[in-house]
């Protein structure tokens, strides 16, 4: 099981890496362009943020596939085990197919349908990355896509994998997980959902006071 955070806000990644076992961060152009710096800057921060075994995701800016891959490479120079993602259009999965042919890790991404994944597998990707929030808000079932793809992935591409992301619950994440899925990127607000909870809270409260009216402090 693979956990990243869907980020490039540093201060974040610092605090919620002590907490969460992740395995790195993955990024697109809007989650970095957030942040107003190079691309560059931001991965480099994240990365020391994270460490240097963890894993970074960095996605092409380009729309055809000779721009792709030199985007491509030129992340891989400066990040030698960057995942590149890639959105699956006809011209992203020709750079696909390019870079898995130099052995360069992509991921395939802006995924709304289980065929449309299943090709970016079948043409090199390491991961695919299906879009559950947005697959939802467009009418569909995120989740439904995730079993699909999930199950396509298993009987016809086994060393390719699903990294679900777009998430607006904790439950969506939890049925992606259910339905077979090894990895997932959450937002750090979803990632806070789940360890923050009023319930829990009240509940060490009540174990606290007790305490102190038995013994007079918090002391074993």
């Amino acid at each position: 099981m693979e956990l990243y955070l869907d980020t490039a806000d540093v201060k974040s990644v610092k605090r919620l890496a002590k907490i969460l076992p992740i395995q790195g961060v993955t990024t697109n152009p809007s989650i970095v362009a957030k942040e107003k710096k190079p691309i560059f800057d931001v991965l480099n921060e994240l990365q020391a943020a994270v460490g240097a075994k963890s894993q970074l995701f960095a996605q092409v800016i380009a729309n055809n596939a000779k721009d792709m891959i030199k985007e491509a490479e030129k992340l891989r120079l400066y990040f030698p085990t960057i995942v590149i993602k890639v959105p699956v259009t006809s011209e992203g999965l020709i750079a696909i197919k390019e870079l898995s042919a130099q052995e360069i890790t992509t991921l395939g991404t802006a995924v709304y349908g289980a065929g449309q994944g299943f090709l970016s597998a079948l043409a090199g990707a390491k991961y695919v990355a299906p879009y559950v929030n947005r697959i939802d808000a467009q009418g569909g079932s995120g989740i439904e896509v995730v079993a699909e793809l999930q199950t396509l992935l298993e009987m016809h591409c086994p060393s390719s994998m699903i990294l679900a992301a777009s998430f607006r619950t904790p439950r969506q994440v939890l049925d992606c997980l259910l339905a077979g899925c090894k990895s997932i990127t959450i937002p750090t607000d979803i990632a806070e959902l789940f360890i923050a909870d009023p319930a829990v809270d009240a509940a060490i409260k009540q174990f606290d006071n007790d305490w102190i009216n038995a013994f007079g402090d918090l002391k074993l």
